[in-house]
């Protein structure tokens, strides 16, 4: 049994790590890929745009995919594609080839991320907050790695950007024996009844409180990815140079990673939901508001990594704790990812448009303000439903039963 458990949390692992550096390993490379490829800022964007569009367009399919093959086998399959999608990189001779990789990586990650919160609701549904936060923890080390090591991975590969992008396959080619071994065993498991009743499951939007917690991701969502793709540029603004505004980005993004992994244990000791969705919201706010007064650009970054480190585990955990089985969960997640990414690729434009209308990066910040607000608001309609649900527990338990 310890070792099915570790061989389960093992597969979570290192399918979330999967889920960021097709993305992520752009940025860093991103002005040396222009130049040698002769493309513009705009078509450039797009190789960040497009996974992201991908993954609000795509991750209803998810569940239709995973109700006709299962769904280890469609998570297995969607690590492929991420993987062939990251290794294209390295032939990548034209923009038109590099656009195709990011639209084959997006589908790939747009179809895991949400089953992956059905893989937690199936087989850790009473260990759902610990495995929350090894999935987020897992998540935002990739993104990490490949944000930071890129460019040195482009010096050791003598100045190739395209061999750097595609050395992150790396991941999912680690990932696929052990999802592969998975799926067979799935598959041998599997009973006719199970299949019958995830035919059955569809995306709820109908339901109002999946409507607000989609919501509730979206604001998420631009916050994050709008921070990503402009705090190192809002920085320079501020008259810092590029690389210490990369390496406040960095900070960024690695002060998620204890965070994320440590705040899912805490609210499972203390299942005060709101609260930490309120304190990790007023994190941000207070990080946006240190970069408008022209703050100290090291507590805006921690206070924002803090804050995003610490909101994304939980909004992952609310489709776990409003449905009482695995195929539910990956509807709801697939809902709430689907909707919630095509409002968050909106918010970099949103935050670019600001900023070439007011030549500053304040009232483009301000903007964020007030998405900030509104996600508080959100946090207050959703309340502290893990405390409130007596379906939750009986549900957690047949699942228990039944393994």
């Amino acid at each position: 049994m310890k070792l099915r458990f570790g061989y389960l949390v093992c597969a979570l692992f290192l399918a979330s790590i999967n889920l960021r550096p097709a993305i992520s390993s752009i940025a860093p490379l991103l002005e040396t890929m222009r130049k040698d490829l002769g493309i513009n800022g705009a078509l450039a964007s797009l190789l960040t745009s497009i996974p992201v569009l991908c993954m609000g367009l795509f991750s209803p399919i998810a569940v239709k995919i995973s109700n006709r093959w299962g769904l280890e086998k469609t998570l297995t399959w969607s690590l492929l594609l991420i993987g062939v999608g990251t290794i294209l990189r390295y032939f990548a001779a034209s923009s038109l080839l590099l656009l195709l990789t990011a639209f084959l990586a997006g589908v790939g990650i747009a179809i895991t991320g949400p089953l992956l919160s059905g893989f937690i609701k199936r087989y850790f549904a009473n260990r759902a907050s610990s495995l929350v936060g090894i999935y987020s923890s897992a998540m935002v080390i990739g993104a990490a790695l490949s944000s930071g090591l890129s460019v040195p991975i482009q010096h050791l590969f003598h100045d190739s950007w395209r061999a750097s992008l595609a050395s992150w396959a790396i991941f999912a080619i680690v990932a696929l024996p052990v999802w592969w071994r998975l799926a067979v065993h799935a598959s041998h498991s599997n009973s006719t009844a199970s299949k019958n009743t995830s035919e059955r499951v569809k995306l709820p939007w109908k339901n109002k409180r999946a409507r607000i917690i989609t919501l509730l991701f979206g604001f998420m969502a631009v916050i994050f990815y709008s921070l990503t793709a402009w705090l190192a540029p809002a920085f320079e603004s501020m008259g810092y140079d590029k690389a210490f505004a990369g390496g406040m980005l960095t900070l960024f993004t690695f002060i998620q990673i204890p965070v994320s992994f440590v705040l899912p244990i805490l609210i499972a000791r203390f299942p005060k939901r709101m609260y930490w969705l309120l304190n990790c919201a007023i994190f941000q706010l207070a990080g946006l508001l240190v970069f408008m007064m022209n703050g100290n650009p090291w507590y805006c970054a921690m206070l924002l990594g803090i804050g995003a480190g610490g909101l994304f585990p939980i909004v992952l955990m609310l489709p776990l704790e409003e449905t009482g089985d695995a195929e539910a969960a990956s509807a709801w997640a697939a809902m709430n990812q689907s909707g919630g990414y095509v409002i968050g690729s909106l918010g970099p434009i949103f935050v670019g448009w600001l900023h070439d209308a007011t030549g500053s990066f304040v009232p483009a910040f301000g903007g964020m303000v007030i998405v900030v607000v509104l996600m508080m608001l959100l946090q207050l309609i959703i309340g502290n439903k893990k405390e409130q649900s007596s379906l939750e527990i009986p549900a957690q338990a047949a699942t228990s039963s039944s393994r």
